[in-house]
């Protein structure tokens, strides 16, 4: 009958030294792979209704009481929230009429582009804006060139047919009323980074993640509907204000397409801050990024890769959890060599 292990062996300094390491530092890794999760939860208890487009949409209006204002050709079904139809020369934008004071945040945008439109013959797209003014029509896919805030467009067509890229392609922009959206360049001497994405007449929805926190931006997409998240855009140095307002736009030129948003749902991130940082009047900050290299050197290369794109925290992550594992391979040896000297130091007694 085989003798029961006792828990005092667990402690013994001969059987016990890899398993204790690697134990800790699996817990160790563990906690780690939480602290760097891409993507909230989506508790509810984050979820900040007053910031949040969510079916059947109630609050939509121009009435005074109303959390959400529209505008151009945008129509509120009880399913999506058309900002245009696939038609031609329409414009349409959706707007939170309450200001986001929040200092950490993330969205959530569940949308569907779809039309009639063949390949390359189809537009223009959307945009995504935290900005300082709302409802101000323009020639960015429906809204002012000239914003202060963040923009994340969602461009279906190429107006610059440069051929190391391909459309649709997700970048962003911040700007602080000094840069114009270059429309005809597809923004590239302003954009942060980007990423090309199939998103059009898909069978079911797609989805935007936008993440602000600590100065760091993060966008990530779900293009497949399986809550697998690729990372688009990952950037630090961000600076943003509270106190702005988010919105959604849309426009077709003579191109077209249903620009559809399904919902925006705005999460609160539970981040802690230094004195000196919750001191600060944050509405006062101007909006700017601290860049190593002008955003005009931010172009990907013919690979799809971009250039500029610091490690992000699964990177960081992998690359610790290889160094782990050579560590725990190195205690593992370790320890056999040290039993094994003990038990020969034995036989000599």
């Amino acid at each position: 009958m085989a003798r029961e292990r006792s828990p005092a062996s667990w402690l013994h300094p001969q059987t016990s030294v890899t398993r204790r390491i690697t134990l800790l530092l699996l817990l160790w890794l563990l906690h780690f792979s939480s602290v760097y999760s891409d993507i909230t939860d989506g508790n509810a208890e984050h979820l900040k209704r007053e910031h949040s487009l969510i079916k059947p949409y109630q609050g939509v209006g121009t009435s005074s009481s109303s959390q959400w204002d529209f505008s151009g050709s945008t129509l509120v079904t009880s399913q999506y929230v058309r900002l245009t139809p696939d038609e031609r020369s329409k414009q349409g934008s959706i707007w939170n009429t309450v200001p986001c004071y929040l200092k950490d945040w993330e969205m959530h945008v569940q949308f569907k582009i779809h039309g009639s439109g063949k390949k390359n013959l189809h537009g223009d797209g959307f945009a995504i804006w935290y900005t300082k003014e709302r409802l101000h029509p323009g020639t960015v896919f429906g809204s002012s060139a000239n914003f202060l805030g963040l923009a994340m467009f969602i461009d279906t067509y190429p107006n610059d047919e440069a051929p190391d890229r391909s459309f649709p392609y997700i970048s962003a922009m911040v700007n602080n009323g000094s840069l114009p959206y270059d429309h005809g360049k597809d923004g590239r001497s302003t954009e942060l980074g980007g990423c090309s994405v199939e998103i059009r007449n898909k069978d079911h929805d797609t989805y935007l993640a936008i993440r602000y926190s600590k100065g760091r931006l993060t966008i990530m997409v779900d293009v497949e509907d399986r809550n697998d998240w690729k990372e688009c855009i990952d950037i630090g140095g961000v600076r943003l204000p509270t106190g702005y307002y988010f919105g959604a736009s849309a426009a077709t030129g003579d191109l077209s397409d249903n620009h559809d948003i399904i919902s925006m749902k705005m999460y609160q991130l539970m981040v802690e801050h230094t004195p000196e940082e919750d001191n600060q009047d944050w509405t006062k900050i101007e909006p700017s990024v601290s860049l190593l290299k002008s955003p005009k050197d931010n172009i990907d290369d013919p690979t799809g890769n971009f250039r500029s794109t610091p490690l992000t925290g699964w990177k960081v992550f992998l690359l610790l959890l290889c160094a782990l594992l050579g560590i725990v391979v190195c205690a593992v040896v370790g320890a056999v060599v040290f039993q094994k000297r003990q038990e020969r130091n034995k036989r000599f007694y």
